[in-house]
């Protein structure tokens, strides 16, 4: 019985591959372009987080603050410990099964004693498969986690950026206001010597609440952005009244968009978790092939009647119904499923890539065309129309139009900022992160090695004003 019971265990030993090294949060850390790997909270965190920000919140400390506190990035580094829990318990031997029996014979002599030890044959030996099978769903999720992490830092980065401008159109609007401001005082005085009439009065008077409505418009949307964001940096109580750094302009992106293509492709999480659910799909399938002896087991029973004797067991299913057919065609038809998603998901990345690509040099180039054309054209005219006003050579409506039309072209110029920063983020995270992009650029020789810890913002466009809500 003793030499039995030793070779069910050497049997129960079989090997297995080593546990695979995923660290999840070395990744989200190089993902974004930062030193330190995040760190993972075994509890939740309070509902609000010490404030931090003081007074100014550069992006850089509302990045950080994101990826330490947000719980949707510790959710799914949880579910990467859920799927880390799994690959190890496949690694274990399958308890063995002891089985005992006692029966008395009818002349109430000595008791008859079976006694049985048993093992699962079949999920021995599929056991290092199985582990295959469960480190790729580990390398998965591991995969899924970096993905979540890059889809908040785009929010958070976004939201940044609409602060920003939001804050800078608010200060245009109340420049604006300012100046109708002064026209309307000089248009009162004249009419109060009849040098202009009520029309000239009355139209600057609707000019000045329509501005009025437009910067309460900017300021509860700045305040809604503000709310969002304090929100993500786990200060969702928080005032949210901080002041913003400047809008620095981004520097030039690797001009060939197929080498963003290529670089999207090979590092997006998205297409990585989707390559290791399909290996572990293919291990799946290679399991399913042995389905039909499920349930094997062997090992040594042993009977006492007057004296002890021993022996191997086993039992074995008898395949009369169940062929395991039904199981191999599941498990094909799910790897040709993982297929289909691989293949949908590498056609999304290149189109998102694209995208991002052409809408950010499309984007920037229109900015450059309002900034160094359109604006100071604008502004001139208005100088010009202003001056010919205060001289009173010339009635309100020439100053006023010349003055809607500055606005609206010093507007377009925050509105094609926003959209090329917009687009830069998005350029970046289609790549699979800041730091896949700071990488691709910097192989071009476009941007010196400088800080990637810091996400570059957009277009320059100083926003250090304090928020008008303040």
């Amino acid at each position: 019985m003793r030499a039995g019971a030793s070779t069910l265990l050497v049997l129960m030993a079989g090997c297995t591959s080593d546990f695979p090294i995923v660290r999840p949060t070395v990744d989200m850390a190089v993902a974004v372009g930062i030193g330190a790997p995040i760190v993972y909270h075994t509890d939740a965190r309070p509902v609000d987080e010490p404030d931090e920000t003081v007074d100014q919140l550069d992006l850089f400390t509302a990045v950080r603050l994101t990826l330490q506190n947000e719980p949707r990035i510790q959710a799914a580094l949880s579910r990467v410990r859920i799927a880390e829990s799994e690959s190890r318990q496949t690694r274990l031997l399958p308890n063995p099964i002891l089985s005992v029996s006692l029966r008395y014979p009818e002349s109430l002599g000595k008791p008859i004693i079976d006694a049985g030890l048993a093992g699962d044959l079949m999920a021995i030996l599929q056991r290092p498969r199985r582990a295959d099978a469960a480190d790729n769903k580990l390398r998965a999720a591991s995969s899924e986690a970096v993905a979540t992490m890059l889809d908040l830092l785009t929010i958070v980065q976004e939201h940044y950026v609409s602060i920003q401008a939001s804050v800078e159109l608010t200060r245009v609007l109340q420049g604006r206001l300012q100046t109708i401001d002064r026209l309307l005082k000089i248009a009162r005085a004249r009419l109060a010597v009849r040098e202009t009439t009520q029309l000239d009065v009355a139209t600057l008077e609707a000019e000045r609440v329509v501005l009025e409505t437009e910067i309460a418009d900017q300021q509860l949307e700045q305040q809604e952005e503000r709310l969002a964001l304090s929100r993500l940096m786990g200060q969702p109580s928080g005032l949210a009244n901080w002041r913003l750094t400047a809008w620095a302009s981004p520097a030039s992106v690797h001009p060939i968009e197929s080498d963003w293509v290529r670089a999207a492709i090979q590092n997006r999480p998205e297409v990585q978790a989707r390559r290791w659910e399909l290996a572990a799909l293919g291990d799946e399938l290679a399991l399913a092939k042995f389905a039909i002896w499920e349930g094997t087991n062997v090992g040594i029973t042993s009977e006492r009647d007057g004296g002890w004797s021993a022996g191997p067991t086993a039992n074995v299913p008898l395949p009369l119904f169940d062929m395991g057919q039904a199981k191999k065609a599941k498990a094909r038809a799910a790897i040709e499923e993982a297929r289909h998603k691989l293949l949908d998901v590498q056609r999304q990345v290149i189109e998102d890539t694209r995208r991002a690509y052409t809408a950010f040099t499309s984007s920037q180039a229109n900015y450059l065309r309002v900034r160094d054309q359109l604006l100071p054209v604008q502004k001139r005219r208005h100088d010009l129309a202003e001056a010919a006003y205060r001289a009173a050579q010339t009635d309100i409506t020439a100053f006023f139009l010349a003055e809607q039309e500055l606005r609206e072209a010093e507007s377009k110029l925050i509105t094609q900022a926003k959209k090329a920063t917009t687009a830069f983020i998005r350029l970046q995270r289609a790549a699979g992160g800041p730091g896949v992009a700071a990488k691709l650029d910097s192989a071009a020789g476009l941007n010196p090695p400088a800080d990637t810890t810091r996400p570059t913002t957009g277009p320059a466009i100083q926003s250090n004003d304090a928020p008008a809500n303040k």
